[in-house]
């Protein structure tokens, strides 16, 4: 099933057929392509080989695209769970055409660009060329320290911010913040957020610290750059694609993804995230399919030749009354995970009895108990101050393989 119709996609698809074309120059991708046909439905398109991350840096690394206006920028995303990917884009990093269908910001508002400025990450530029679009006031913050927040907060209600934008991550730790300290920001109505899923627990917070305040989602990646968004009156995990990006759902409910804006540099053609999803009719009522998006089938790790779900022990861990957030660190000796640790930041004053959570998480979770059926002592619940970052860009992670003595 496809994202578009056939009527919709064909006046497009010569974009993919030049892509199919670059793929073919790239030595070590040519024999997988040299048996399909030139791209001329949506039937050739799914007749395709899927390509992979480890696939696209090949081809990226032969083609090294380059803009045809402006400059080429280069950003690095990934190598938490998996090797790092890379995404060309050229100045502007394709933001006209999402602004052309999603103007969340406007000239009234005061945004705060809580993405991560750092080295080769790409989502605060993004960002910014959105806001340059919109013609708002714009506060470029980046990373942000402990003892920072609370002054940064005061700024933002003396400022009477509007708008603010992060990975979820990055913004619950925002809210909570405001919350701890008793801080409100009356004037804030928008939540921007990519890199990540949708957190609902910090609606909570949310609520407390900007009542009016409501989230609008992008969904994308630094391969694909913005697939889709979404607005206040969709469900957090449905997306409206935009038309330049054509998504296809296989039978086994994996999402890929290929571009038709004619000044994509990366060579994007039927490319899987490691999402999982379908397409379906939004609840908000705009015409069309949506995506939802299921999550990662590759947050599926291996413990001792066995398959983690690491999105589902979290959630599990997060509905533990008293429990805000949490994080999986696996720590492996030779390739081979030694211990599992599931890292918990409670709320203050709230008192969560670990051991009992490490033993229903034993009895409840196969892996766990098959894994460290004779080392149960291998898995451990830690109760931390704070969960494990990337000091360049403040996103957290929910799992963190370290490697151990």
């Amino acid at each position: 099933m496809f994202s578009l119709t056939p009527e919709a996609a064909a006046p497009r698809l010569a974009v993919a057929r030049r892509t199919l074309e670059r793929l073919r120059q790239v030595p070590e991708l040519a024999a997988r392509y040299r048996g399909s046909a030139d791209v001329r439905t949506l039937d050739d398109v799914a007749a395709l080989p899927p390509l992979l991350k480890d696939d696209l840096n090949l081809a990226l690394a032969h083609l090294r695209p380059r803009a045809e206006h402006g400059a080429t920028w280069l950003f690095q995303s990934g190598g938490s769970t998996g090797a790092p990917k890379l995404g060309h884009a050229p100045t502007g990093f394709y933001m006209a055409g999402v602004h052309a269908h999603w103007q969340p910001l406007d000239r009234g508002d005061v945004f705060v660009n809580a993405w991560g400025a750092g080295r080769m990450w790409g989502a605060h530029f993004l960002a910014a060329a959105l806001a340059d679009l919109s013609g708002c006031q714009v506060i470029a913050l980046g990373s942000v320290t402990r003892d920072e927040y609370a002054e940064w907060l005061a700024f933002f209600a003396a400022r009477e911010v509007t708008a603010i934008g992060g990975t979820p991550s990055v913004l619950r730790l925002w809210f909570a913040h405001a919350r701890a300290a008793g801080v409100e920001l009356p004037a804030l109505r928008k939540v921007l957020w990519l890199g990540e899923a949708w957190q609902p627990q910090m609606e909570e917070d949310m609520a407390a610290v900007a009542p009016e305040a409501r989230r609008w989602g992008m969904f994308g990646s630094t391969e694909t750059w913005v697939v889709g968004t979404n607005s206040p009156d969709c469900p957090a995990d449905t997306f409206h694609t935009l038309p330049h990006q054509l998504v296809h759902v296989d039978e086994d409910e994996l999402l890929d993804f290929t571009t038709l804006d004619p000044e994509m540099l990366n060579p994007v053609l039927r490319y899987r995230t490691g999402d999982a999803g379908r397409l379906v009719a939004c609840p908000c009522g705009r015409p069309g399919p949506a995506m939802r998006v299921a999550g990662r089938r590759d947050s599926v790790v291996q413990v001792r030749g066995l398959g983690l779900h690491v999105d589902e022990l979290i959630t599990r861990a997060e509905r533990e009354p008293g429990v805000t957030r949490s994080q999986v660190l696996i720590t492996e000796t030779g390739g081979r995970a030694g211990a599992v640790e599931l890292l918990v930041v409670t709320e203050p004053g709230a008192s969560v009895d670990v051991e009992r959570l490490r033993k229903e998480l034993l009895a409840e979770t196969f892996t766990l108990s098959t894994a460290f059926q004779h080392d149960p002592e291998n898995f451990r619940v830690r109760p931390v101050a704070d969960l494990i970052s990337n000091e360049r860009t403040g996103k957290t992670a929910g799992l963190v393989v370290r490697e151990g003595p």
